[in-house]
């Protein structure tokens, strides 16, 4: 089949990554994310298929899309996660087949690492908010830290990497933690990306007050770190740096850190990314509070042309920026476990 024109937006952006949720379930209820009783599933009818994924991103690959990432919920509780794997990393695009990468918490991954990198997984992304037991059950209200670390050396065996660890510090929770966890991931040569806290919570209930800054962070790891930005950032979310010892700029760095700051200081204007969640809807931003539904005529029989073509006019109207500085900003209806991260 001809390959697709690039996607491109209104702005000039050109986006090749593609976000997939694969399941709105996560076995964790993380309190930044939903409320302990959980959120009302998805219908189970309206769940892509694993031969309706393999259509919808294939268009995706041709139209030039390089990066699927998969996500949820938890895309570890697909029963089917490996063979859907192995049928994304074997989709062909005008530059050849796309990297494979997955977010997940980690649980259930000692068991699967290793048939998930056979299958062409190429690297994890491993939410870690603390490394304490009481702390862990707390945040995610189920007591799975331990499943959660050995998912991490499970990772690190099966080569899925280069490996990086997803952290939220919230105020006067866990941000007492933000250089033990560095260090953690400093010692398994391993990348931790902290991430500010965002409005997309099923409960509502974020506010700017209480989310702990990109500058705060900063200011937490360099009071026991030297930290220099590292350039070419492109369109990577988060800005890195190099760590090395407090005070000694020109010694040889021990790994290097990142810091997504989505909220204060937003990378818009070279976002590349794009989403497709569990039901089949069409995302142009993590913020978007419009999406274009994919299933229905996937489902009625359209032709790939005739999904690329909605998915270019979906992208058309992507917005140059999420506005949560604006004063009308609106929280998506969505929340983060039924869009995808």
């Amino acid at each position: 089949m001809r390959s697709l024109p690039l996607l491109m937006d209104g702005h000039g952006r050109e986006h090749r990554d593609l976000r997939i949720s694969l399941t709105d379930h996560c076995n964790l209820r993380c309190t930044y994310c939903m409320p302990a009783q959980g959120v009302p599933w998805l219908p189970k009818p309206t769940l892509l298929t694993r031969a309706e994924l393999f259509v919808l991103a294939g268009c995706a690959v041709r139209a030039g899309v390089t990066e699927l990432r998969l996500t949820g919920g938890e895309p570890l509780l697909r029963t089917d996660i490996v063979a859907v794997v192995e049928g994304l990393a074997a989709l062909e695009g005008p530059a050849g087949r796309p990297e494979v990468s997955m977010t997940t918490n980690g649980i259930g991954l000692e068991r699967l690492a290793a048939d998930l990198a056979g299958a062409g997984l190429a690297r994890v992304n491993i939410s870690l908010d603390t490394l304490r037991r009481d702390r862990f059950a707390q945040l995610a209200r189920r007591d799975r830290l331990d499943d959660t670390l050995a998912g991490i050396e499970a990772a690190r065996a099966a080569g899925l990497g280069p490996l990086k660890l997803n952290a939220v510090l919230l105020r006067e929770v866990n941000t007492d933690e933000a250089v033990d966890l560095l260090g953690f991931a400093l010692a398994r040569d391993a990348e931790i990306r902290f991430i500010e806290q965002m409005p997309l919570d099923a409960g509502h209930t974020w506010t700017r007050e209480g989310m702990v800054t990109a500058e705060e962070t900063q200011a937490l790891l360099e009071a026991v770190y030297h930290l220099t930005p590292l350039p070419g950032r492109g369109a990577a979310p988060a800005e890195r740096y190099a760590v090395r010892p407090h005070g000694r700029p020109d010694a040889d760095p021990l790994g290097t850190v990142g810091i997504i700051a989505s909220v204060t200081r937003p990378f818009c204007g070279t976002c590349d990314r794009l989403r497709l969640t569990a039901d089949g809807q069409f995302r142009t931003c993590l913020f978007a509070t419009t999406e274009t539904d994919l299933r229905t005529p996937l489902r009625a029989g359209a032709s790939e042309e005739e999904l690329a073509g909605l998915i270019r006019a979906g992208l058309a109207a992507k917005l140059p920026g999420h506005g949560i500085n604006d004063p009308g900003f609106l929280q998506p209806p969505r929340p983060m476990s039924a869009i995808g991260g």
